[in-house]
């Protein structure tokens, strides 16, 4: 992936949730305050998650490989299809802390040993916030819940935080175009 597009992906992903937050339509709301115990979400994060880590292992190099391959894949399959029936709690929220820790691994790499670029670290720097907040928000899921209760409970929390991330979104989307 290239430093432009390692960059512009999350920009326009934050102008998009900035410019859902600043809408703070009733829709967006219940949607959010629905999204960590929905199980369309938890099948459309967990399954995505659990898909794009298994093409991780499949990929492994032979340095990494302590188990052969067909054991790690079987093993974490199973893992990832069993947590659909045996912790179906907050599995969206968990799914999705997932695909950041993975997205953001590759967003990262984009920008290694970039040092002519000194303008990558407003992506770096919102990646590893991002990393953070899904490492936190996987062992505590249920803050998410109570989070988007709070943010919903004025109407202008959600426009005031739709704001930050249009901005920032703007921010890495113009920084994109200047490597």
């Amino acid at each position: 992936m290239s430093l432009l597009t390692a960059t512009l992906l999350p920009g326009l992903l934050l102008l998009a949730l900035g410019g859902l937050l600043l809408w703070n339509s009733p829709a967006v709301g219940a949607t959010a305050k629905a999204l960590p115990r929905s199980r369309r979400a938890a099948w459309l994060f967990m399954g995505s998650a659990l898909l794009w880590f298994l093409w991780v292992l499949i990929h492994l190099g032979p340095a990494d490989e302590l188990l052969p391959k067909a054991v790690l894949l079987l093993a974490f399959g199973l893992i990832g299809i069993l947590s659909f029936s045996q912790a179906p709690d907050f599995l969206a929220v968990r799914g999705l802390a997932i695909l950041t820790l993975l997205g953001g691994w590759e967003l990262r790499a984009a920008a290694y040993m970039e040092w002519a670029h000194p303008q990558r670290l407003f992506m770096v720097g919102f990646v590893y916030l991002a990393v953070v907040a899904a490492l936190y928000l996987g062992g505590y899921p249920y803050r998410l819940r109570d989070f988007f209760g709070w943010l919903f409970a004025q109407p202008g929390r959600p426009r005031a935080l739709g704001a930050v991330c249009a901005g920032y979104g703007a921010l890495l989307s113009i920084l994109a175009f200047t490597y």
